[in-house]
């Protein structure tokens, strides 16, 4: 169970002239009253600090009730990447939103670091639905849930049985577990017992007192050719956006190997008949990821009013950042919590 303290924390590092360490274009860079506002706070979660930023709509009041959106940030990544334009975005049409660092990630709390459990994951979306729900002036029947990438798996999850959430929408969903343990677009197949004993020999090292092993992290700085080289779009477009466009030094995109004893054994989809929330799912038309998007949809066969959403021409990356598919993504966003919120 969380714990709260909603005292806003002050944030100490500027990172690239960001005083919120936010790295989106056009991102807040101080507080203005009459102006959507950000909010700095932590909450414990399962006896870990969780880090998260609240955004509140312009004209903020907290005598009035406002819909909540709670925001879930891909694998690797942090809240001061895509999930905070997100959040920035939608406080723009009126919502109160929240993207938190999931546990032992980001400015999160918990070691080893990097731990990638997908029920720490699903708990994390729980743990924000506990913290927002006490945030003054948001309306408790009108929380709503967003996630983008492995945070896209997660709140499909997630969703299965908490019904807190009233509408849930995904932008380029991942699921995580489908690739860890078959490879993206099936290209390990061959290697999963081979992975899975890897994966038991590092965590009996761990439980011996042994060092923490990584799968990925550390990324070593690749030249334009080798980027170039890099067998998918959104490992190639990944590595640009995660170590130059809008790199942060909390994001990485390592995990723990035995992770991996967890997560080969998840699938996002599992149980997904149990979500009977309205469900809007938005890809790029481009995305080498769509077919995560396209199995989960076409599984969710008790969601209500469920719509897929192609964004033409866009990449899963693309998606994260480029201006035109991010408006194009906010427009439908916008839509859809309002019809279903």
């Amino acid at each position: 169970m969380a714990t709260f303290n909603l005292k806003a924390q002050g944030i100490a590092q500027v990172q690239n002239g960001n005083p919120f360490t936010l790295v989106y274009a056009n991102a807040i860079t101080k507080n203005e009253k009459g102006m959507v506002n950000i909010h700095s706070v932590t909450y414990k979660l399962n006896g870990i600090d969780i880090s998260a930023n609240v955004y509140t709509p312009a004209g903020f009041d907290v005598n009035k009730k406002y819909p909540a959106i709670i925001i879930a940030h891909p694998n690797g990544g942090v809240k001061e990447q895509v999930a905070g334009l997100y959040a920035q975005r939608l406080a723009e049409l009126g919502y109160i939103t929240i993207a938190a660092d999931a546990a032992y990630q980001g400015a999160s709390g918990g070691t080893p670091r990097n731990v990638d459990i997908p029920q720490n994951r699903v708990d994390d979306i729980h743990g924000m639905a506990d913290f927002i729900s006490q945030f003054e002036g948001v309306d408790t029947a009108k929380i709503g849930l967003l996630g983008i990438c492995g945070g896209g798996g997660y709140s499909l999850k997630a969703a299965q049985s908490d019904k807190r959430f009233e509408a849930i929408a995904t932008l380029s969903m991942f699921n995580s577990g489908e690739v860890r343990r078959n490879g993206f677009l099936k290209s390990q197949t061959a290697t999963i017992q081979e992975r899975l004993d890897q994966a038991s020999k590092a965590r009996a090292q761990e439980a011996n007192g042994g060092e923490v092993l990584y799968v990925g992290g550390g990324t070593p700085s690749l030249t334009k050719e080798q980027i170039a080289s890099l067998p998918f779009d959104l490992y190639r477009e990944g590595y640009i956006y995660y170590n130059k466009t809008h790199a942060h030094p909390n994001s990485g995109g390592g995990y723990t190997m035995s992770s991996l004893l967890d997560l080969m054994t998840w699938d996002a989809t599992d149980e997904i008949e149990l979500l009977d929330q309205p469900l809007l799912m938005i890809a790029g038309s481009k995305a080498d990821t769509y077919y995560m998007t396209d199995k989960a949809y076409e599984k969710a066969i008790n969601a209500k009013a469920k719509e897929l959403f192609l964004i033409d021409g866009a990449t899963h990356i693309q998606t994260y950042w480029k201006p035109e598919y991010v408006n194009q993504a906010i427009d439908k966003l916008g839509e859809f919590y309002t019809n279903n919120l």
